[in-house]
Parts: C-alpha cells; structure tokens; sequence
C-alpha cells in the first residue's frame, strides 16, 4: 500500500542527519556570499590595456601566417597539377 503524508505522518531526525543538514545549509550560503563578493570585486577591476606594442606583434604574427599559408597552397596547387598532368599521360 502507498502512504499518505498528512498531518498525522511523523518524521524522525537523528542529530547526525540534522547536523548533515545544517553544514550543508551553511557551505553553500559562504560559497553564495563568496562567489558574489568575487562578482563585484570583478566587476570593479579595470579591463586590460592592449599596448600598442602587443597589437603590432599579433598583427604581425597574423599576416606572416597568412602569408606562409597563402605559399603553401600555391605549392598544393603546383603538386596538384603535375599530378593530373601525370595522371593523364598515363590515361592515354
């Protein structure tokens, strides 16, 4: 048979469950109260500065990468065609 929770059900705590309990109750309200006070710290910080310097270095990083990966697919292009050049005397 199902039981029924009513006025009459009685619910026993020993102090070991209620103690559980309260420790629980207490460890999340700091990590609450301290995630929070490192919100607003956060919020209060300045944002970091980008100098000029650290732009002109990454900007410089980018374009050599792009320069290098714009030779490399030159050179796949060049290996590409040889190889349907081979590939259609072999065909003949």
């Amino acid at each position: 048979m199902a039981k029924q929770i009513g006025e009459d059900t009685k619910v026993t705590l020993d102090l070991k469950t209620i103690g559980m309990i309260v420790t629980f109750v207490i460890t999340i309200t700091g990590m609450y109260f301290a995630l929070q006070s490192d919100i607003a710290r956060a919020m209060e910080l300045p944002e970091p500065e980008i100098s000029k310097v650290e732009y002109e270095l990454k900007d410089e990083l980018i374009r050599n990468t792009i320069m290098d990966t714009q030779e490399d697919v030159e050179e796949i292009k060049e290996t590409i065609k040889k190889i349907d050049e081979r590939l259609y005397e072999m065909t003949r």
